[in-house]
């Protein structure tokens, strides 16, 4: 009775199963299968049992020549199959992708009485794998740079400053406004770079108090401060022969600048509570959304630590400054979330890739990938519009900036022509044009280089 009642529930456990079960006779004909074998493969139990196993076309069988002359598959050979990707056809000729176990059974007597196989049906997750392999292609493709997306002159220009920043060894500085793209930068230096092999650590300045920065920086030893219950390496002795990235270095403190100024100079770091130097070799790649030079002309930023930095400036445009790529990074974002949602969505209408190229994007690359995962929310129909997106995005209130706009040319007009008046009554000497300006030698000399202003000749040019 109790084998009976054993041999029931075990058709129910086979019954449950997700995974299709075949057992197979030594000559290859179907003895019985699972329901999950039927939903797989299309047949229905009785359409297969009887039948040879080769009715599945399975693109890994392979046969051997026996010696009465019959063909058989060489599993009875091995003995074994084990997790073999496969190609089957199902019913209706519909070629499926599949996982495939299998064994040979035998008797108490230890001869082989037929096999047994276990098939996966792993076609969504190949179809992913080859979209995500098209994806990767794309980040490959001509139109990008280590994941950055792009073909403009301006990104050209950045991808060109990316690579003579990777084959140095000098610490790098990247500017550009929030969303732009500095991490995705500092990672294409690290990739590419003399220390790629070798750790690549972040820090983001701006988070974290003082106090904290310190530790994270330079690591700490038992009993540093309250909390500090063992030693801990900074971030600094983690980076060792590689790379950091210091992000929003303009919110580091004072102190803090002092500590890393000397942390370059003399290439040791001393933990919070200890004064043994320890010796570090690491490649600093910093990056801020704030004038640096601005910050030094109040006092906020360390001159010296500025000059220290500073020695590869990278500079990253607004999208606003490369409209052109704004259908190309469109298409990657689409892409990218219409794998990662699952819907089916087929693509962009050209109202929406209208309004995507009339936005003025204050957010940069951020807020147009922002735009894409909102839209993916919001979209139950074949295309993307124009109202799938935020309501700035497709009702831009364009008078607004229309003003801001003009307002912010007459201003540089203004501050363009007191430069060249100051300039031309010192007769280029840009300590005296500070004087007559009231600011200091630095920002004279900065204002001179966003106006492309060089030499008093240009000056005299100019105003005349």
């Amino acid at each position: 009775m109790f084998d009976h009642e054993l041999d029931t529930y075990w058709k129910t456990v086979v019954n449950t199963i997700r995974d299709g079960i075949m057992i197979v006779n030594t000559e290859g004909a179907i003895v019985s299968i699972n329901r999950a074998f039927e939903v797989i493969t299309g047949y229905d139990r009785e359409e297969l049992i009887g039948r040879p196993c080769t009715v599945l076309d399975c693109n890994i069988c392979k046969n051997a020549l026996l010696d009465d002359g019959r063909h058989w598959c060489t599993l009875f050979e091995k003995g074994t199959i084990n997790k073999r990707k496969c190609i089957i056809t199902t019913k209706d000729g519909t070629p499926i992708h599949a996982l495939k176990n299998a064994s040979i059974l035998k008797d108490n007597d230890g001869n082989i009485i037929g096999a047994v196989e276990t098939v996966t049906d792993i076609t969504e997750i190949m179809e992913k794998e080859s979209q995500l392999e098209e994806f990767r292609r794309e980040m490959r493709s001509k139109d990008g740079f280590h994941g950055l997306i792009g073909n403009s002159p301006a990104m050209r220009q950045v991808y060109d400053l990316i690579e003579n920043a990777a084959g140095s060894d000098a610490p790098v500085i990247i500017h550009g406004e929030s969303g732009t793209g500095k991490e995705l930068v500092s990672k294409a230096i690290h990739e590419i770079g003399l220390r790629r092999k070798k750790p690549f650590v972040k820090v983001n300045c701006a988070s974290l108090t003082e106090s904290l920065l310190e530790s994270e920086l330079f690591g700490h030893v038992k009993g540093a401060y309250t909390g500090a219950y063992k030693d801990r390496a900074g971030r600094f002795e983690k980076a060792h022969q590689g790379d950091i990235f210091l992000d929003e270095i303009g919110d580091m403190p004072l102190s803090t600048q002092v500590k890393l100024l000397r942390v370059l100079e003399e290439k040791t770091v001393e933990r919070v509570g200890d004064s043994t130097p320890i010796p570090v070799d690491v490649r600093i790649i910093s990056a801020t959304n704030r004038d640096l030079v601005q910050l030094v002309d109040q006092g906020i930023f360390r001159k010296d630590f500025y000059f220290r930095i500073n020695v590869i400036p990278i500079h990253l445009p607004l999208l606003s400054q490369r409209v052109e790529d704004i259908p190309l990074l469109a298409e990657v974002f689409f892409r990218k979330m219409r794998l990662k949602s699952g819907k089916s969505i087929e693509g962009i209408s050209r109202e929406a890739m209208d309004a995507l190229m009339g936005y003025a994007w204050p957010g940069n690359v951020r807020e147009l990938r922002s735009a894409f995962e909102y839209a993916f929310v919001t979209c139950q129909d074949s295309m993307i519009q124009p109202f799938h997106f935020p309501a700035d995005i497709f009702q831009p209130r364009k008078q607004p900036k229309a003003t801001v706009r003009r307002a912010s040319y007459r201003m540089n007009e203004i501050e363009k022509r007191e430069l060249i008046d100051a300039l031309e009554r010192a007769s280029g000497n840009k300590s005296k044009a500070a004087e007559f300006l009231g600011v200091s030698r630095v920002t004279v000399w900065n204002r001179m280089k966003r106006f492309g202003i060089d030499t008093p000749r240009q000056v005299k040019l100019m105003s005349e």
